[in-house]
């Protein structure tokens, strides 16, 4: 998976809750996020079970909770479970040593999933994902997500950020302005999965109608045509081949005579 994009300097410093019972994994994961040239963010607590977290957060705020799944006593799984009940609920990311419990972290809408030994990269991309949902939570919290699996992680990524999906080879690439991320599901599948606003324009790319710039001949021939294809411009630049087949009704969608 690769995430791209910056955030500015004027962006505010995440809030950060480190919830672990061991202290030396609590110090790692402080000592990679005050790291310089990364993501603004500041840790603001620590806790080392459940109720101390839950202790912590009834006098407290913050933006995200970094927390393990083994705890003693009650499992990270049941304090995220307690968390969502909160009038302001944290986002949540886990960080643990055990990678067959994601299913189920996600399904509690967790952010991300991190596994020990914690990567800076991985760290970075997924405070990077906390801030910037940030900035969009009611827009994200009012509109359905996309969830895919990646490389043995569940994403959830906001349907109404989506510009495109393209299929390789072997992967589907999914691109938004946040980033592009790869999965191998199924194109078919995923296009099944989006909702309206979306659009099959060729056998390997659906687009979202709203990311169109516009409609154009390209330069090149078609397959099997003497005359040019047809290409979609998206809002990052990207060019769309447009099957002939399906060339009528995205005119029609963009609101073009589908005739012309």
């Amino acid at each position: 998976m690769t995430l791209t994009g910056a955030l500015s300097a004027s962006t505010p410093a995440l809030a950060v809750l480190l919830v672990d019972d061991e202290p030396l994994a609590r110090l790692r994961l402080r000592q990679l996020i005050e790291a310089p040239h990364g993501v603004p963010a500041r840790v603001v607590g620590e806790a080392g079970d459940a109720v101390s977290a839950e202790q912590w957060l009834a006098s407290h705020d913050c933006d995200l909770v970094l927390l393990d799944i083994a705890l003693p006593g009650r499992s990270g799984l049941r304090l995220a479970e307690a968390l969502r009940r909160l009038a302001n609920p944290p986002q949540v990311v886990f960080v643990t040593a055990h990678a067959e419990h994601a299913l189920q972290a996600f399904e509690l809408e967790a952010l991300d999933y991190l596994t020990k030994p914690v990567r800076r990269e991985r760290l970075q991309a997924a405070l990077q994902r906390a801030s910037q949902r940030l900035d969009l939570r009611p827009a994200a919290e009012a509109g359905p997500v996309l969830v895919v699996s990646d490389r043995g992680r569940v994403l959830r990524l906001p349907v109404a950020e989506l510009l495109y999906l393209k299929a390789g080879q072997k992967y589907v690439q999914i691109t938004s302005p946040q980033g592009e991320w790869l999965t191998d599901e199924a194109l078919s599948d995923l296009e099944q999965r989006l909702g309206p606003g979306f659009m099959r324009v060729h056998r390997n790319a659906v687009v979202a109608l709203a990311a169109v710039r516009s409609l154009e001949r390209g330069t090149e021939p078609a397959d099997g045509h003497d005359g040019p294809a047809w290409q979609l411009r998206m809002a990052d630049g990207q060019v769309l081949a447009v099957s002939r087949r399906l060339l009528a009704g995205v005119r029609q969608a963009l609101g073009a005579d589908p005739a012309g």
